[in-house]
């Protein structure tokens, strides 16, 4: 999870109140679709496809803005490319020139779930030799385009948990013999290697390490896909001399690129609103909201992360966190941080930290607290623990207007259990 504190949806003033208790996620068009300008103007200078990577973000109430800019989906289950052609394939007519891609992947597959991803996918990319062995020819037989991920055991991540390179990674095929010898049972493969990275020098160096090694097999593909976790979305990020590369790698090799951006086509487009439940004091000054990052924000947790700060009391604020982790830190407490304040969720457990932050003054029971960058992994990761509150999901439309997409009650985390 990408959490820089630029959030567009709190620069301007929203036209329309929002009269639904928090917890609730808040996704805003506007900054959606300025997000899907940059990935236009990319593939219009580099003739890549652009899919939306839906483990990242599947808020579906969106996608109607997001389809003229993007050229389909990709998946990573059964679920995920069934959503996809229902929702964004534009699939009522084959041969329209408005139909979308849907492309399919999962780290495995199962034999009774093939039939239906076949029915819905345009292409299918499987995750090892032996998956492609056991289900190719069942693609095959319906003319679907069959590809294969491929690791080389690079990459561009600074967090082990999320690294395709890892040792002893199972995240696709690194042995070219054995990828050779399955060129004839394949059109393109799928590299994804990034995570967060926001170097384009890194980019071209890691693209130049796979040419060098994988280049004979490249030349032999119709397509490849380059993943996501590309950060090309950032202000300073060189996105002309990235068009320049993709299209030089596209042309060398003949092949057509895709990449797979999941928090490049919604960062800063969506935050997470709460109200302070409670506050304490315990050397720092404490305050608990009605949320919790395990349940509505896992990334946190997971990378160890803090979230920035979009806004108090619909004030508009750009607050970072302070530097060091809150999460799990024994490091002895700085005089310049006694007056910091730190931000829990209301889940039991201890490390629920949204975040530690220097603010203007002290929080108080029934203050909003709006985080932003909250629509990467967020949505698509929630969860009852402990039965918290489950965040609406509202949408603040181009025109300014506020569409509640859905609330949580008690029935729905009852039927989330048996």
């Amino acid at each position: 999870m990408n959490t820089s504190s630029t959030n567009p949806s709190f620069t301007k003033s929203t036209s329309q109140s929002i009269n639904v208790p928090t917890p609730y996620y808040l996704l805003d068009e506007a900054a959606i679709v300025a997000n899907m300008q940059i990935i236009a103007r990319l593939c219009e200078l580099s003739g890549a496809k652009a899919l939306l990577a839906l483990k990242c973000f599947a808020t579906w109430g969106v996608f109607d803005i997001m389809q003229p800019y993007l050229h389909g989906t990709t998946s990573s289950s059964l679920n995920e490319v069934r959503l996809g052609y229902e929702t964004f394939g534009n699939n009522d007519d084959a041969n329209s020139p408005g139909k979308k891609e849907t492309h399919a992947y999962s780290v495995a597959y199962s034999a009774d779930e093939m039939p239906e991803v076949l029915k819905y996918a345009d292409k299918i990319i499987f995750n090892s030799i032996s998956q492609l062995n056991a289900f190719s020819e069942q693609a095959r037989a319906q003319d679907i385009p069959v590809g294969l991920r491929l690791n080389p055991k690079t990459s561009n991540s600074s967090f082990i948990i999320a690294d395709p390179a890892r040792p002893f990674s199972r995240l696709g095929e690194h042995d070219k013999d054995k990828i050779t010898a399955v060129l004839g049972d394949i059109t393109g493969v799928m590299i994804h290697n990034n995570c967060e990275n926001d170097s384009f020098e890194a980019f071209s160096e890691s693209l130049a390490d796979i040419e060098n090694r994988f280049g004979d097999i490249l030349a032999q593909l119709e397509w490849v896909s380059l993943g996501g976790g590309i950060h090309f979305i950032a202000p300073d990020y060189p996105l002309e001399k990235f068009a320049e590369r993709l299209k030089g790698f596209s042309e060398q090799y003949g092949v057509q690129v895709y990449l797979e951006p999941g928090e490049a086509s919604i960062h800063g487009a969506g935050s997470l609103v709460t109200t302070v439940l409670d506050t304490m004091h315990n050397e720092k000054h404490l305050a608990v909201v009605d949320s919790s990052i395990e349940a509505h924000m896992l990334d946190l947790l997971i990378y160890r992360e803090s979230a920035p700060i979009a806004a108090i009391n619909n004030t508009a604020m750009d607050i970072a966190p302070i530097g060091h982790s809150v999460i799990e830190t024994s490091e002895p407490i700085l005089e310049s941080e006694i007056d910091s304040t730190l931000i829990y969720g209301r889940s039991c457990l201890a490390g629920d930290i949204f975040g530690e932050y220097d603010l203007p003054s002290n929080l108080q029971i029934g203050d909003q607290i709006t985080f932003g960058n909250a629509a990467g992994y967020t949505m698509v990761k929630k969860n009852w623990f402990n039965g918290v509150n489950m965040p609406a999901i509202v949408i603040r439309r181009l025109d300014g207007s506020i569409d509640v997409q859905r609330e949580f009650d008690y029935q729905d985390y009852k039927a989330s259990l048996s």
